[in-house]
């Protein structure tokens, strides 16, 4: 049994409890890729509750990977300070810092989601494995080989700038119909060279960025990748070969794998609900023999120290529910009697100034009016 308070150990790099913030892009406020005072207020609001592990939002190693024009990137050595800023913030409030590099590919250029489901203003040539377009997306160009190469310089890159940056894990984005997911799927590679065809030339590109990464990165950081575990699409990317890709980049030097799904393929069919995406994770757990992190509706502290005890995952990622609550840890910590095993900034503990009447945050929900001292 695993609990959900235990820390994790990956190379050099310890979580202090089993609970990650998940990156979550959004679309917001940044000039150029330019992370600024919004990036860091809205992830140390999350940080400060104490999860291991805080992951800063996909971030573009080009201009044209970004999915919208106010995306966050690291393409440039301009992006190293203001990365370095959250990094920093991060690992103050006690939590791992850690960031997602990516390249959307045929998924770029497009408007926030909220704005229309269009094509962004001043907009760019997307790129792709195949000329395929994702639903009314804009029609990608096929990649060259010269092309693709220049993708696996620039994750590269972007791996080296957030190591500067003072980031502790770094995770490639291989997930959601992104360009890694794009040239491992059957239903948008359609090349027939070294780059498509079969699982090796399908898995070529993820596994040759995780290679030129692992190389580019220290011994003692830990290095992450994002995968869809299937299309939910017929003649789709699936669970299988997610497990064979898994037992690769173990071999390569992941050390442990997020596993999502779906974003592929316009027409999927997700069944939806809670922890729908677990079985996934338990899937590649099992039959790659690598720790894997698990995220998908997962709300409840009890349904994920379930997902732990039932062997499933070694660490759990919440999206939303950190939106919707940011002190989510400090509520499980109380809903599963683990008070003891998390930190509350001084600030918010009032013990100090109670005469040691207790971790009076602790002793409530959050949200319930404190007693009066």
């Amino acid at each position: 049994m695993t609990d959900l308070f235990s820390p994790l150990t990956l190379r050099g790099v310890t979580f202090r409890n089993r609970i990650g913030v998940s990156p979550m892009c959004m679309y917001s406020c940044a000039e150029d890729g330019l992370p600024t005072d919004w990036h860091l207020a809205h992830l140390v609001s999350r940080a400060v509750a104490g999860p291991g592990m805080t992951m800063v939002e996909a971030s573009a190693v080009v201009p044209e990977g970004r999915i919208t024009p106010r995306d966050v990137g690291i393409w440039s050595d301009a992006h190293t300070a203001p990365h370095a800023r959250l990094a920093a913030a991060i690992a103050a409030m006690g939590s791992v810092p850690a960031v997602q590099i990516a390249h959307a590919g045929r998924k770029a250029s497009r408007a926030r989601p909220w704005d229309a489901p269009a094509p962004a203003e001043n907009g760019w040539q997307t790129y792709g494995p195949s000329a395929a377009a994702f639903g009314d997306f804009l029609a990608p160009q096929a990649m060259s080989e010269a092309d693709i190469r220049a993708v696996i310089d620039a994750f590269v890159a972007a791996a080296k700038r957030s190591v500067t940056a003072g980031y502790k894990l770094i995770e490639i984005h291989g997930a959601h119909g992104y360009l890694i997911h794009q040239f491992l799927s059957p239903l948008s590679n359609q090349r027939n060279d070294g780059w498509g065809g079969d699982f090796d030339g399908r898995t070529r590109l993820a596994r040759e960025v995780t290679q030129a990464v692992r190389a580019a990165i220290p011994d003692e950081l830990a290095l992450s990748i994002r995968i869809s575990h299937t299309d939910w699409a017929e003649g789709g990317w699936n669970t299988e070969e997610s497990v064979g890709l898994s037992k690769i980049l173990k071999g390569l030097g992941v050390d442990i794998v997020d596993v999502s799904s779906g974003g592929l393929d316009a027409g999927q069919k997700i069944p939806m609900g809670p922890g729908y995406q677990v079985p996934g994770a338990a899937a590649v757990k099992s039959g790659a023999a690598v720790p894997v992190m698990a995220v998908g509706l997962i709300t409840e502290p009890a349904q994920a120290q379930q997902i732990l005890d039932e062997g499933k995952a070694d660490m759990i990622l919440l999206a939303r529910a950190f939106l919707r609550d940011p002190y989510w840890t400090f509520n499980a910590a109380v809903a599963l009697g683990k008070t003891a095993s998390v930190r509350i900034p001084p600030q918010y503990d009032r013990s100090w100034s109670s005469g040691g009447v207790g971790r009076l945050v602790l002793d409530q929900k959050i949200g319930d009016p404190l007693p009066a001292l």
